[in-house]
């Protein structure tokens, strides 16, 4: 089942695979503190997690990147998460206004060629970023989980790991990450 989302002009369809993704308003902070982080996500579980399977994400200072299998309705459900998460952190600050820069972007994922590229330049976003020196080093990404150094139960790692040999098959391609890798995933984003 799809349906249009409005302001996008976007088909969500149903079982099909998409890159959310949003930042900060300004490209401001979305997270302050690691209990922030660790709010987001108790979050996203109680808002999304009934609706869809989260495949990959990596929360960062001013944005966050989420690659997810869609099975309901995302766009109330995304509301419904932003101004929970806003709120809070609006409360918790003494701000007001908007948190993020408008409302969530996504990208729908037909190949699974984009779909591994895309796990990986997710996780490596922190690295990316000069935040870590190590994918794994970074606390608010899904990474640990693909190699076992954590038991955590948001991500679902199958489809990206059936792909592989094993998961450390899966690390050598994440670690072996060129500038050529990055040409890639915008050309498939492009197509």
């Amino acid at each position: 089942m799809c349906g249009v989302m409005p302001q996008r002009g976007i088909e969500l369809c149903e079982g099909e695979y998409y890159h959310l993704y949003n930042r900060g308003n300004n490209r401001e902070r979305i997270f302050y503190t690691r209990e922030n982080y660790l709010f987001f996500l108790r979050q996203w579980r109680k808002y999304l997690v009934p609706i869809l399977d989260v495949v990959a994400y990596c929360l960062m200072p001013t944005h966050y990147h989420m690659l997810l299998l869609k099975e309901a309705d995302l766009s109330h459900r995304m509301q419904l998460f932003s101004i929970s998460y806003t709120k809070a952190v609006n409360k918790r600050y003494d701000r007001v206004g908007a948190l993020f820069q408008g409302a969530f972007q996504v990208k729908h994922v037909g190949k699974n060629e984009y779909l591994v590229h895309l796990s990986r330049h997710i996780h490596l976003n922190p690295v990316l970023a000069d935040l870590v020196r190590q994918a794994q080093e970074w606390e608010f990404s899904s990474y640990r989980e693909y190699l076992g150094l954590r038991l955590g139960t948001l991500p679902s790692l199958s489809i990206v790991l059936s792909q592989f040999p094993s998961p450390n098959a899966y690390r050598e391609f994440v670690e072996s990450y060129a500038s050529e890798d990055r040409d890639r995933i915008c050309s498939l984003l492009l197509e």
